[in-house]
């Protein structure tokens, strides 16, 4: 990872919400916003003009809300074009908002309440950045048992994965870290990265995080 900050873009149509999460966040050291949105259609084209790390984004905007905003950011031609990845954390009002499920299973990383305190808030962004969920474990399988009413087969590459491998996948959609997985699988926390890597490669996944949607869809979980 390198040293330079975090660059974070700022989504939502409350110009004053914005204006007191940017202060926060560029308060933070390793962190800085690169940019402000106020719909989801701005949000989409500046995250392919500024590449920003992390988008805080609003779930509830006019114009394009935050969910199909998430969805375009995520688009394959889209990801294809990037040199880094993006993460996307969406800001709700409400808790375990089934908005927030469905940008998640479009490729956020998670939501934060709107009145979360500014300690959780650079958590939150440093957390994503490096590719973990910004949910605790039991609270992403409720918002994504909602989302899947018949689950529906594993795909021939999940078929792929090797035994090990496939240990891993299941307490990572557990929501287990690598050191709880090292201590159940009898490995180093490397090997453990490494089988990690290779799941996200042969799944054609992006983090942890789709790790657990990708169960939740095939009835893994």
């Amino acid at each position: 990872m390198s040293d330079a900050p975090i660059r974070v873009l700022l989504v939502d149509d409350q110009e004053l919400f914005r204006a007191g999460v940017a202060v926060i966040v560029d308060a933070q050291e390793g962190m800085s916003v690169v940019g402000q949105a106020s719909d989801g259609l701005e949000a989409v084209r500046l995250a392919d003009e500024l590449e920003p790390d992390v988008v805080l984004m609003d779930v509830r905007m006019p114009e394009m809300d935050g969910v199909e905003a998430t969805r375009q950011l995520f688009l394959p031609e889209r990801v294809a074009r990037r040199s880094a990845p993006l993460r996307v954390v969406v800001l709700t009002t409400f808790n375990l908002d089934d908005r927030a499920a469905t940008a998640i299973r479009y490729g956020a990383s998670g939501f934060l309440l709107k009145d979360t305190t500014p300690t959780m808030l650079r958590d939150a962004i440093r957390t994503v950045y490096v590719g973990n969920a910004v949910l605790a474990p039991q609270d992403l399988s409720t918002l994504l048992d909602g989302q899947f009413q018949a689950a529906a087969p594993a795909p021939a590459s999940y078929l792929s994965l090797t035994e090990k491998e496939r240990e891993v996948f299941s307490a990572v959609a557990r929501g287990l870290s690598n050191t709880e997985i090292a201590g159940l699988v009898f490995a180093s926390e490397s090997t453990v990265k490494t089988h990690v890597g290779a799941i996200l490669r042969k799944l054609s996944l992006r983090d942890r995080v789709q790790i657990v949607v990708f169960a939740h869809a095939h009835g893994l979980a």
